[in-house]
């Protein structure tokens, strides 16, 4: 059983081969995190939408959870809505972040078309080009999981479930686009990994590097987290009440 991480894109000129050039485009779509205020805060948007963008079969187990993560560190006067929608991406064996990001804008809309902000989970068939990521994040609002990898990553006897390893990667690139941990800030506080950017060093938060690792001791002793710890919410209420300054946002 080999391991499997979850791994963070950055949307940077510097990156080749990841990104389209086409720089306007990824001005406008942003890079991950880079619609952490729109939604911690409640200045410019009321509302939230998130969707759930899946293929036939592939039905998204942790749409309830993701909404109460949200509802617990974001700002939205007017609530946070689900949407679920069954869609044919036409793709079944390997993605790349070009894809999921010409996926999500195909069949999506705007994120920030209204007062209303919209982020996107796509749930498609196959697999990632590295067989060994579970989750990625591409843009301000896009993350995408592979539900056929998240299978093959269940751990001996069946701890960690499928299903919990599906909460955990939602939750983490959920995280991802609020901008953890370090993506659009700096935390006052040393909890990011140094071997790697973008993760937590916390093994009890989701945002832990290593959380989707197939370390079955670690797995059957202890729960999967699909929880923020509190280093991670420090860290979104510095960002929201402007303690903590936040850089490569799209609205603020």
């Amino acid at each position: 059983m080999r391991p499997y991480f979850i791994v963070i894109l950055f949307l940077t000129s510097a990156i080749s081969g990841c990104f389209g050039s086409d720089l306007a485009d990824e001005e406008e779509r942003g890079t991950s995190g880079g619609l952490a205020l729109a939604c911690l805060q409640d200045d410019g948007f009321q509302k939230m939408e998130i969707h759930f963008l899946y293929e036939n079969g592939y039905d998204a187990i942790a749409m309830e959870l993701v909404k109460t993560r949200l509802q617990e560190v974001c700002d939205k006067p007017g609530g946070i809505t689900i949407k679920a929608t069954e869609t044919d991406f036409a793709i079944e064996t390997s993605w790349s972040s070009d894809d999921v990001r010409e996926a999500r804008w195909k069949h999506g809309g705007d994120a920030m078309g209204s007062n209303t902000l919209h982020w996107y989970f796509l749930f498609p068939a196959g697999i990632y080009e590295d067989e060994s990521v579970l989750g990625v994040a591409v843009d301000a609002s896009t993350v995408a999981i592979f539900k056929d990898s998240v299978e093959e990553a269940e751990g001996f006897f069946g701890r960690p479930s499928s299903e919990e390893v599906e909460r955990a990667v939602t939750i983490h690139e959920t995280g991802h686009l609020l901008g953890l941990v370090n993506l659009v800030y700096k935390s006052p506080v040393e909890h990011e990994d140094s071997a790697n950017p973008g993760h937590s060093s916390n093994d009890n938060s989701v945002m832990y590097w290593a959380i989707e690792s197939n370390d079955v001791g670690n797995f059957i002793t202890g729960n999967l987290p699909d929880e923020f710890d509190q280093d991670d919410k420090a860290d979104l209420e510095g960002m929201a009440n402007g303690t903590i300054d936040c850089r490569d946002q799209l609205w603020s």
